[in-house]
């Protein structure tokens, strides 16, 4: 077994939509990226590549390269799963910790979930994601952007 920790942070923007968990969220800012900017999936990415002792998300997936311009998170996490079981390994589970002020994401917290187990073949019950805010301190707390950290259990398959 090994285990693997991600984190990523994106600056919030008018004219971007937002994306967290592979869910489209109403709200009139989104995150600023090469790609989706989904916190959520690229810190869950980067935690799997770690536990794999593989490189990190910028390096599979460069914001030079305009293959991934827009390219969805879960597009992004297919790929890592790929890579994992062509290792041989599987996904045992996932936590995940997100920090921002607003939106409020507990309503399509079920919808993320549901969205990465179905990308990784492994049950709802396997995934966790959760909400905190900075309580006003900071960038985050001051609403310029937002963060997620993840982290990630996998094994070698028998």
């Amino acid at each position: 077994m090994r285990i693997g920790l991600g984190y990523d942070i994106h600056r919030f923007a008018s004219g971007r939509r937002l994306f967290l968990g592979g869910v489209e969220i109403p709200h009139p800012r989104g995150l600023i990226g090469h790609s989706d900017a989904d916190i959520i999936l690229h810190a869950l990415c980067d935690a799997l590549l770690g536990a794999m002792g593989e490189a990190d998300i910028g390096v599979h997936f460069p914001s030079s390269d305009p293959a991934f311009k827009d390219a969805p998170g879960l597009k992004l996490l297919e790929q890592v799963k790929g890579l994992l079981q062509g290792a041989g390994f599987r996904v045992v589970n996932a936590d995940v910790m997100v920090i921002l002020e607003e939106p409020k994401i507990a309503p399509y917290i079920p919808e993320m979930k549901k969205r990465i187990s179905a990308c990784l073949g492994i049950p709802v019950s396997d995934i966790a994601i959760k909400a905190t805010t900075q309580e006003g301190l900071g960038s985050i707390g001051a609403k310029e952007g937002a963060a997620a950290h993840a982290v990630a259990l996998i094994e070698k398959k028998d």
